[in-house]
């Protein structure tokens, strides 16, 4: 343990990831004694780093990239530079090569996209203007109300006034389109023909487990095709940790208490009040609140007992969906990687996909439990964000994919799904032959391979349940007011003091904190609810 654990504190929260750390942040700052309590050693949930890979290159263990980070008023607001943050981008934000060798390429400026799409097909760069500046009037707005606890009332406002500038209902209808589709209608008369701006959308879409034919796929799509546009796909300087790092140095200037190594054993639930946590057999009161920063199957399951919620409320939570699993593949590279054709501009994020026929494959053989024959695959290539990762000359690499989480059979082959078998290596050599053929002798300049494998991932992160990296599928009946279970899309449960704030609560998925400021913001409220009565 880093610190004594006290007797009696104002708040425990349970996880110290990265929305465990904005909790227990934005209650320090109300000037609450917080304790942050974490199973791991290290704090960081999904924001870690390492050398294990190899003694010269950091690999960023889980997550890599940050635009909902740079674009979420909750991170920003928390100035993390003043503690040692610093952000880097690529040369391009993100890449498609095609198997011909030609780039599709997203490029921070807009101008320099537009151009690069014009040349694949032309007019494709004047639709791309359009559907940027589209974004550029209502993107803030929207990210905020989407970020925001249910109902988004100011920020939702200011998405309606904005809306008849946009489009108005033809807007909506383009966030709720499929993704493969999304760009099929014109922009302010402007017309998408080629196939580089879909597949741009379909494979930022990707990134979340709605499958790009799936109604609703075109708001993560466009939203991160967006961001990109506009803030960029940026990276922690020396680590993904680096960030943890600089939210837990602003913690502890707070006067904030942070407890690793020991795992909460259970929630004390008085009277149907959460009053504190029982950590290595010893009992911690809190006097205000407790807060989850942990998945809300892991809540209900090993934290509290049946006694302490409505049966209604633990078969709803029995129906919450897990995202599919994931097999994630770490690479020290010798030299670059060798791509058949070189981009104009070297990119950070590289989605590596034949066609958008293909990606519909793959999610479907997803869908019916199968292992993806011809796996989609989404790389980072972290030197070349960020010069610090490897030394100089060499690439700092990873590659991810996603499998079932329950496994029937294998589209490609005789896998079984064995993740702690030898199912793991060997689906790898499966990813690495795709990068393979999209970069010839890739094979040769592989220093060292670590494959983290679904089980493998939760083995380091409990969340990840299953290996599954969103905290819970991004199906539209599990967002917004439905997520974790139909109610207000707010961080309460149904344990009066004690609130979620995980990836498993509304906004779900990817590193913004607002779930931890969502239920920071809950406790604070509920306290101030509930102190004139204390007083009374």
């Amino acid at each position: 343990m880093i610190a004594p654990v006290p007797a009696t504190v104002d708040a425990v929260v349970v996880g110290a990831g990265p929305n465990g750390l904005v909790a227990a942040n934005r209650l320090a700052d109300a000037g609450w004694e917080v304790l942050l309590v974490e199973a791991q050693t290290d704090l960081g949930g999904a924001v870690r780093s390492d050398r294990e890979v190899h003694p010269d290159f950091v690999h960023d263990t889980f997550s890599a990239f940050y635009p909902m980070a740079a674009a979420s008023p909750v991170i920003t607001a928390l100035g993390l530079e003043a503690y040692g943050l610093r952000w880097c981008q690529a040369p391009a934000v993100l890449g498609h090569p095609w198997p011909d060798g030609s780039w599709t390429l997203l490029h921070r400026d807009v101008e320099v996209t537009a151009a690069l799409l014009d040349r694949e097909h032309p007019g494709d760069g004047d639709a791309w203007l359009a559907l940027v500046e589209q974004w550029r009037r209502i993107g803030p707005a929207l990210v905020a109300a989407l970020l925001s606890p249910m109902p988004p009332v100011r920020h939702g406002l200011r998405v309606a006034l904005t809306l008849p500038r946009v489009g108005g209902l033809d807007f909506v209808q383009r966030l709720l389109t499929p993704a493969r589709h999304t760009l099929d209608a014109p922009v302010a008369g402007h017309g998408f023909g080629g196939r580089g701006a879909r597949m741009l959308v379909a494979g930022n879409a990707a990134h979340a487990d709605l499958a790009s034919t799936s109604a609703g796929s075109s708001v993560i799509g466009l939203l991160l095709a967006m961001l990109g546009q506009t803030v960029g796909f940026p990276v922690p300087e020396g680590g993904a940790g680096r960030l943890t790092e600089a939210m837990a140095a602003r913690f502890r200037a707070r006067g904030g208490l942070v407890s690793t190594g020991v795992p909460v054993d259970r929630v004390l639930v008085e009277r149907g009040r959460a009053c504190g946590v029982v950590i290595g057999g010893t009992a911690v009161r809190a006097r205000r609140a407790v807060i989850a920063g942990i998945g809300v199957h892991q809540l209900v399951q090993r934290l509290l007992g049946p006694q302490d919620m409505p049966q209604r409320h633990l078969d709803r939570v029995r129906r919450f969906r897990m995202d599919p699993a994931t097999v994630k593949v770490d690479f020290a590279l010798s030299g670059p990687v060798p791509w058949r054709g070189e981009p104009a501009y070297a990119p950070g994020t590289v989605h590596v996909c034949d066609s958008l026929d293909e990606l519909s494959a793959y999610e479907g053989q997803l869908a019916a439990d199968l292992i993806p024959e011809s796996p989609f695959l989404l790389i980072g290539q972290m030197t070349t964000s960020d010069p610090t990762r490897s030394p100089a000359g060499t690439e700092s690499l990873w590659a991810y994919t996603h499998v079932p989480q329950r496994v029937r059979g294998d589209a490609g082959g005789r896998l079984t799904g064995d993740w702690d078998g030898d199912d793991a290596e060997r689906y790898a050599d499966r990813m690495q032959a795709r990068l393979e053929a999209y970069a010839p002798g890739f094979g040769a300049r592989v220093l060292a391979r670590r494959v983290l494998s679904p089980t493998e991932l939760e083995r380091r992160d409990a969340n990840l349940v299953g290996g599954a990296v969103g905290g819970g599928s991004s199906a539209l009946d599990q967002q917004l007011v439905f997520r974790p279970v139909p109610g207000l899309g707010r961080a309460g449960t149904p344990v009066r003091g004690l609130f979620l704030a995980s990836a498993s609560a509304h906004p779900g998925g990817a590193v913004h904190g607002a779930g931890g400021a969502n239920a920071a913001r809950a406790a604070l409220w509920s306290d101030r609810l509930r102190r004139p009565r204390l007083r009374s």
